[in-house]
């Protein structure tokens, strides 16, 4: 059953036969289908396999690593962590809440790294299915009208018949790695479709295929590193053990049982300086650590040396020389002459010739804990205003001072505390500084009094101390690799051209017209020279000798 309406009842009767159950839209509002369970899955998969979203996810990922450099994190500053407690408690534990202090292992930043990874392989497995299907089609037939494309070329060839141009075309656009295929059209004409620069696209895949390679490689290789850091004087030998370590970083698959056994002794540190040349005196040539190694597997211990940018591989794990000063051996005795303290104490270098600050701290043994800071000069020489300064950095004439502090220490509170550093809003300056007292002076194998009776402090000799930086991490070879690859891919991806060429062969009466098409997959400003050169050729082996005519 139908219905009839009038449409412009003034300019005449218009009779319009409508289904009885027709609705229009004025009538009711168009509704969108409801979405089940199935399709609203199917709309989040979307979402999120879209190029958007993948682009989206990787700033926010850059984003959420930002606080990662702001605040301590347990991984690599436990110490600054229990610090921050300790300045701000309430604020402390809102950020840890937030899990501020462990970014890296947050429940939000593993979600956004796993959700850029869920949509890398979203948006990446079409892609590859797609791209190896048009891999295995043959290139599209060719366009009715060539004169359209946006790169065209028609010339008139003379006394040349159709399967002769054809031929000598196709060899060209094959020795150009076009994939050819040969139509043949009405009224004898005969058409090449010709395409390339699938490595493009093959590119742009490897690139996005190294990037995932190098998420995956960072997310789980990475549980496997662990970087430390260890300061040596000579003599000392380090055991390659967590609890070894100055510092120590580590992934969360890393144990004490997976550290591989080793040893390290600094046998002797040596440092060459120029000094042949007035205007570089004092400046170092050389640092070189010679080291004893052992447990590679073996009872023996082998030698070996560690230098700047010259790193030492021990049992997978690469050991480097990071720095280097001064490491007075420093004994403390009481009044009745026990020893309470003997033990090289490094102090950290301040300017090119090494004057050095270090801290030594008694805190047993005497009548009152005693703290110390003192200032080294391997060479020391005095300025104009009377203070002293070390002028060149090997041991010449070398001079130990030291402010002397009593009180309390602050290691009884439970909170770590820097060796290099004393805490003395709880002590009183006895010797040196604003004391009225003049500080301690000591030159190797001297020994001195210390205030009110405390007992003596002696300067036995001036080993040399060397920081070194031990590093375990397996990812460095797949990283390496992703990495060559994305910048193959996006080499490939960003220099290949993606073309597609087309030639017809329309014959006449006693010549055959060749007719060029070029298209491009984006820009690509040199199809139009492609295509002429393409012209060019077919026509220079057609025709040697014959001026060209061409439209």
């Amino acid at each position: 059953m139908t219905r009839t309406e009038d449409a412009g009842a003034a300019s005449g009767i218009v009779r319009v036969d409508r289904p009885a159950d027709h609705i229009d839209q004025s009538e009711a509002a168009m509704r969108a289908p409801q979405l089940g369970p199935a399709g609203w899955a199917r709309w989040a998969w979307r979402q999120l396999t879209s190029m958007r979203t993948a682009l989206l996810l990787l700033l926010l990922l850059a984003l959420a690593a930002i606080p990662g450099s702001l605040f301590p994190q347990r991984s690599a500053d436990p110490n600054g962590v229990v610090q921050h407690f300790a300045r701000d408690p309430a604020g402390a534990r809102v950020l840890d809440w937030f899990q501020l202090f462990d970014v890296y292992s947050s429940v939000w930043f593993s979600a956004i790294y796993l959700l850029l990874f869920l949509s890398l392989i979203g948006c990446l497995v079409p892609r590859i299915r797609h791209h190896l299907t048009a891999i295995r089609s043959s290139p599209p037939l060719t366009p009715k009208n060539l004169g359209r494309l946006p790169a065209h070329r028609e010339e008139i060839i003379d006394d040349v018949p159709v399967a002769r141009a054809i031929e000598e075309a196709e060899r060209v656009l094959r020795s150009s790695r076009y994939r050819v295929v040969r139509v043949d059209e009405a009224q004898g004409r005969v058409s090449l479709a010709a395409e390339r620069g699938y490595l493009r696209e093959t590119g742009n895949l490897i690139f996005h295929l190294a990037l995932m390679g190098m998420l995956v490689t960072v997310a789980i290789g990475g549980g496997f590193k662990y970087i430390g850091q260890r300061v040596l004087v000579e003599g000392q030998t380090f055991v390659n053990s967590r609890l070894a370590f100055d510092s120590f970083n580590a992934g969360r698959f890393v144990s004490d049982d997976s550290l591989p056994p080793f040893s390290l002794t600094l046998d002797r540190f040596t440092v060459s300086y120029v000094t042949d040349n007035v205007n570089a005196l004092g400046l170092p040539r050389s640092f070189i650590a010679d080291v004893s190694i052992a447990g590679q597997g073996t009872d023996s211990r082998t030698s070996a040396t560690i230098e700047v940018n010259s790193p030492l591989s021990v049992a997978g794990s690469e050991v480097y020389l990071l720095g280097n000063g001064y490491a007075p051996r420093i004994t403390v005795r009481d009044p009745g002459g026990t020893v309470v303290f003997s033990d090289t104490v490094p102090f950290l270098p301040q300017d090119s010739n090494l004057t050095s600050l270090g801290v030594v701290k008694v805190p047993d043994g005497l009548s009152r804990q005693v703290g110390m800071i003192g200032f080294f000069y391997p060479t020391r020489a005095n300025s104009s205003s009377g203070a002293s300064y070390s002028s060149y950095p090997d041991l010449v004439s070398p001079v130990l001072t030291l402010n002397v502090y009593v009180g309390d220490l602050g290691l009884d509170a439970g909170n770590p505390k820097s060796v290099y550093q004393l805490d003395t809003s709880g002590m009183t300056e006895v010797a040196g500084g604003d004391s009225g007292v003049s500080a301690l002076e000591l030159t190797p194998g001297s020994q001195t009094e210390l205030p009110d009776g405390l007992g003596t402090v002696e300067l036995e000799d001036i080993p040399r101390f060397a920081s070194f930086d031990i590093a375990y991490d397996p990812t460095q070879v797949p990283a390496l690799l992703t990495s060559i690859a994305a910048l193959v891919g996006l080499a490939l991806s960003l220099f290949v051209p993606r073309r597609r060429i087309w030639i017809r062969a329309t014959p006449l009466d006693d010549s055959v017209r060749l007719e060029y098409g070029g298209l491009a997959r984006g820009d690509d400003p040199q199809l139009l020279p492609s295509v002429e050169s393409l012209a060019r050729r077919v026509f220079d082996r057609l025709t040697p000798t014959t001026p060209r005519e061409s439209a």
